[in-house]
């Protein structure tokens, strides 16, 4: 009954992938390009496959956070334009050339050792984030610079409300459309671009000359409610499977700590799925699952590789698949869900499944995926 079961599963469906990329682009003006943002290991889908997907439905550019995750992908033969978001050393930054990676700059002594290495290089703004970035004056004398030196390619900067769409938010835009529409009469293939997905999906205005999508690509909701209401469709499932049924008389315990103890008869499920593989400790007699089309509530605390469920009476057995992500029957669990449980938000809840949590693409991927 048993035998092929996967301790621990990440699905990914290509065809959501798809279908996002093409949700998002759609309404864009042919002029202004798509970047697909598959940093972190694709946000815990897989980098390579949905960079390869994105592609095929369309995408032009690729970001990234770090030089690893950028030589990863020209790994995988993938050669469109890519821009690492993230600050370089030196020697990252050689690597980074060498990967043929756009680079982004802010102060005039990376500039000037981005240059000394030949770097494409992409000016950032601080319109209002208070990370990286810098002001508008520095961002002026560093596209002179970088302009004379012919390796000027982009102006950005970043949001720091957009999935809330407040007055913060349009003093952002305000801000840095005006600073585009300055330099880009100075340099006119300058490559504007400051939309996230929640301003892609929300503000054309934001649109400019190419767009930065990453958490609506995946399905996931940027405002951490409910993707259906943009027509996204998520395209990760999360599972495992129940390996053991037992029978907990009252006074009973499972787990560490004795959290949860038996008040009546209880049937409970053995799970091999625990926090190392994304599925958070604070879930402790909280969280819920699916088994067979039935809502079990998570009982006892969360191991490294192991947790328990409650079966209800007449439902599960050894070998049904649990889902944690998903649906199974007419329910469903989003990420969004055990996000608000945790108190958090979806993209950690799909960036914390681990690196041992096996990927598996369905959904007819396209001639060039794998």
């Amino acid at each position: 009954m048993l035998a092929g079961r996967k301790r621990a599963l990440a699905t990914v469906d290509l065809s959501a992938i798809r279908h996002n990329v093409s949700r998002l682009a759609e309404p864009l003006p042919p002029g202004c390009a798509y970047c697909a943002v598959v940093k972190a290991n694709g946000y815990g889908h897989g980098a390579a496959a949905v960079a390869r997907e994105a592609v095929a439905a369309g995408a032009r550019w690729l970001g990234v956070a770090t030089v690893d995750e950028a030589e990863e992908l020209r790994g995988y033969g993938l050669t469109q334009p890519l821009l690492i978001f993230g600050p370089l050393t030196g020697a990252e930054l050689e690597r980074a050339v060498h990967a043929h990676a756009d680079v982004v700059v802010w102060t005039q002594s990376f500039l000037v050792e981005a240059l000394r290495h030949g770097a494409r290089v992409h000016l950032k703004l601080d319109s209002g984030m208070g990370r990286l970035g810098a002001t508008e004056a520095t961002v002026e004398r560093l596209a002179e610079l970088a302009d004379e030196a012919g390796r000027l390619v982009g102006l950005m900067s970043h949001f720091a409300t957009a999935d809330r769409r407040d007055e913060f938010f349009a003093f952002q835009l305000d801000r840095f459309l005006a600073l585009a529409t300055k330099l880009k009469r100075r340099y006119p293939g300058l490559i504007a671009h400051t939309a996230n997905s929640a301003a892609t999906l929300w503000e054309p205005r934001a649109w400019n000359d190419m767009v930065r999508c990453g958490i609506a690509m995946y399905g996931l909701a940027p405002a951490n409610d409910n993707p259906d209401a943009d027509g996204l469709l998520p395209a990760l499932s999360l599972s495992s499977y129940v390996a053991a049924v037992r029978e907990v008389v009252p006074g009973q315990s499972v787990g560490y700590g004795r959290t949860f103890v038996a008040e009546r008869p209880t049937r409970v499920g053995i799970v091999p799925i625990g926090y190392a593989d994304g599925v958070a400790r604070a879930l402790s007699n909280r969280g819920e699952v699916l088994v067979n089309g039935r809502r079990c509530r998570i009982r006892g605390t969360i191991s490294m590789d192991q947790l328990t469920v409650e079966l209800p009476s007449g439902v599960g057995r050894a070998g049904d698949t649990v889902t944690f992500i998903g649906v199974s029957g007419s329910e469903r669990i989003l990420a969004e869900d055990v996000a608000r449980l945790l108190g958090t938000i979806n993209y950690e809840v799909v960036c914390d499944i681990g690196p041992r949590v096996e990927r598996r693409y369905i959904g007819e991927p396209s001639a060039s995926s794998d």
